[in-house]
């Protein structure tokens, strides 16, 4: 029997319809506009497609969206006038600094100088720490995206055993957060725990969260188990032509499918989940700072 896949593509498309009507909701209601302010800095081509997306889905579901790009050779001062800029501008709900920032930029002084309530990327200390004593607030975009298509499958996540392999800041020790507020029995293993593999095999849950190509095997997945992968690789496709490539996740999907209870594919699974739960987190920031209780179905 093959895992049932878990399509985040057409879960994000919900999601932002709900964003949408969230976002008239606050229009009429309370005269409120939420707007999320994207920055980049040079012009690296994987951020340019990104931040182009990102900005396209934010007018998409009615907020504001403002653009701004820096040249490659911006200074860390110059950068971190237009964040206090955006910290004190009325019409911006959330600032996001695409990173990776060139090498003459502090990327931790820059998160930090974001004001936490309109941290949407949940990257502050400030907003790391309500996230950990479970105050409201924005949560780290993917671990949210992760979560809800996990609560869409299962239901319930009480009592389950749930590993996390990979202790990042961005994802895995986030997402040990969340799945311990659902109640989940959580272990946090990377590529050094002992005996991995034995790890992985007790998990009912998986989040794949370490960064290397196909490194979990199927025959570490314990049959009926529903399996989250986050990672984003680009391997050689020979067979696509000379130097092309193709993107595969952190799991063999091929073997792993035919074990695993459901399973989110490489592309077309957490990924589209991820600028969703962005719009998302703006609503949330939006209804925080003028004093409004965040919608439910947006938040963890």
């Amino acid at each position: 029997m093959t895992a049932k896949i878990i399509d985040g593509k057409s879960f994000a498309e919900g999601l932002r319809g709900r964003i949408a009507g969230h976002v008239e909701r606050l229009k009429t209601e309370h005269g409120i506009t939420p707007g999320l302010a994207v920055v980049i800095v040079g012009h690296d081509p994987a951020s340019q497609v990104y931040v182009s997306n990102k900005a396209k889905q934010t007018a998409e579901v009615g907020m504001a969206s403002f653009k701004y790009e820096l040249p490659e050779d911006v200074s860390e001062a110059e950068l971190l006038e237009l964040v206090r800029r955006l910290n004190e501008d009325d019409q911006v709900h959330g600032i996001l600094v695409q990173l990776p920032v060139p090498k003459q930029i502090n990327a931790d002084k820059v998160i930090e100088a974001i004001v936490p309530s309109k941290d949407v990327d949940c990257f502050t200390p400030a907003n790391v720490g309500k996230l950990t004593i479970g105050l409201p607030g924005p949560v780290s975009c993917t671990p949210l995206g992760s979560l809800m298509l996990l609560r869409d499958q299962l239901g319930s996540l009480e009592g389950l055993n749930a590993v996390i392999v990979g202790r990042s800041n961005l994802v895995g020790k986030p997402m040990a957060q969340l799945l311990l507020r659902d109640n989940a029995t959580v272990t946090v293993a990377h590529s050094r725990t002992k005996n991995l593999a034995d790890v992985v095999r007790g998990a009912d849950i998986v989040i794949a969260a370490v960064g290397r190509p196909e490194m979990i095997r199927g025959d570490w997945i314990k049959p009926g188990a529903t399996v989250i992968d986050v990672g984003i690789n680009r391997v050689p496709a020979p067979e696509k032509g000379e130097g092309k490539t193709r993107l595969v996740g952190d799991v063999a999907f091929a073997e792993a499918v035919e074990v695993a209870g459901a399973i989110t594919p490489v592309p077309g699974g957490v990924g589209p989940m991820t600028i969703a739960c962005l719009l998302a987190n703006t609503i949330t920031t939006a209804s925080l700072i003028n004093g409004l209780v965040p919608p439910s179905d947006l938040t963890a």
